[in-house]
């Protein structure tokens, strides 16, 4: 898995064989060089020469999946086991359901050749051709390792974007994007101090949050759309930031990181309050590379005292594994022929059974 804050790759070797939960054989991580992340960012906003631009990253990235593959099966222990299958999202650069289409980056052909394994990818375009957002994909997951018989539970993943799984018992899970997480904060950090992230939150615990701001932050009609729904790089970028007025760019810089950790904190907290207002004893449970931001969960804690908020490993799947176990889930899915997406989440009007499977050389 890659995800949109555009900072490498997690990966995990599975073992679905189990009837009660997958088991994590192995973990392995491959940070993007700069020129690469650069290359990628520039892709999600319109450009010259983007076919021929995007042929070429498709086959620089499937060659970092297809060393993370081969390091999780050394990682692994070779020989004790066999791949059935490699889930592999591949890299959003555009995300555009509403034009009925979202791209993700990579040569499934190339994975497998690269491999030597059977490869799914392309998870999102069976969601959208039956009427769907394509995401988030990740809740039907959620609902099948995380979902309490009695107690109400929300799995938020925190990457470049923040998504809120809702697992209230007696109801159909239900799920969404909330907005931005890391994407911003990220851009900002980078933009002012040469950092790929703000470690902890630290620099925006040293500034305050500005008020103006945030309320024109929080105006963008993306906050009071209706579910289902999701967003990207499309919506959420320094270059919106920029459109708010000169003046942002006249504030102390922490206060403006200060302030879009807060933009984040607020929008998943008036979501969780609205949500489960009639629910006691209910659980948040962080994951994603946001959730090692300790400032963004004090906040959380702080505007949402009467939620449990903790992170996934409390339920036994470390905060940077659960992405990557989610695809690894939905390629397990797609050779089951199980669908692998929840109408209810993305507006699809039907299950699907998600992924284009490309056969390794015989």
């Amino acid at each position: 898995m890659s995800g949109t804050s555009l900072d490498g790759i997690d990966g995990v070797l599975a073992d679905f064989s189990l009837p009660v939960r997958p088991r994590v054989l192995a973990q392995a991580q491959r940070s993007f060089s700069v020129d690469l992340r650069s290359d990628l960012l520039d892709l999600t906003q319109p450009g010259i020469n983007e076919l021929e631009r995007a042929a070429h990253l498709s086959q620089t990235l499937s060659s970092l999946y297809a060393e993370v593959v081969h390091e999780l099966v050394q990682r692994g222990g070779q020989g004790n086991f066999s791949v059935a299958a490699v889930g592999c999202h591949g890299q959003t650069v555009r995300h555009r359901p509403e034009q009925g289409f979202s791209l993700q980056l990579v040569n499934g052909a190339l994975l497998a050749e690269l491999t030597g394994m059977t490869v799914i990818t392309d998870f999102r375009s069976g969601d959208i051709a039956a009427g769907g957002q394509g995401a988030p994909l990740v809740p039907a997951f959620h609902e099948a390792l995380f979902r309490h018989s009695s107690i109400p539970r929300l799995i938020l993943n925190l990457g470049g974007i923040a998504n809120l799984t809702l697992l209230i018992p007696g109801r159909v899970t239900r799920g969404y994007d909330t907005g931005p997480a890391n994407l911003l904060m990220d851009g900002w950090i980078g933009r002012c101090l040469g950092q790929a992230f703000d470690r902890e939150g630290g620099w925006a615990a040293q500034g305050h949050c500005h008020p103006v701001l945030l309320e024109s932050l929080l105006a963008h009609p993306f906050f009071q759309r209706s579910a289902p729904k999701s967003t990207g790089r499309e919506d959420f970028s320094l270059e919106w930031l920029a459109e708010h007025g000169e003046w942002v760019f006249s504030l102390p810089p922490e206060d403006v990181q200060a302030t879009l950790l807060e933009l984040t904190a607020r929008s998943v907290a008036a979501v969780v309050q609205a949500e489960c207002r009639e629910h006691r004893g209910t659980e948040l449970y962080l994951c994603g590379g946001g959730a090692l931001n300790t400032q963004l969960t004090k906040r959380l804690r702080i505007l949402m005292p009467e939620v449990r908020v903790g992170r996934t490993e409390d339920l036994g799947v470390p905060v940077q594994q659960v992405e990557a176990l989610a695809f690894a889930w939905l390629a397990w899915a797609r050779v089951q022929g199980k669908a692998g997406n929840l109408p209810e989440v993305t507006g699809a009007r039907h299950g699907v059974v998600l992924g284009a499977l490309y056969s390794p050389p015989s």
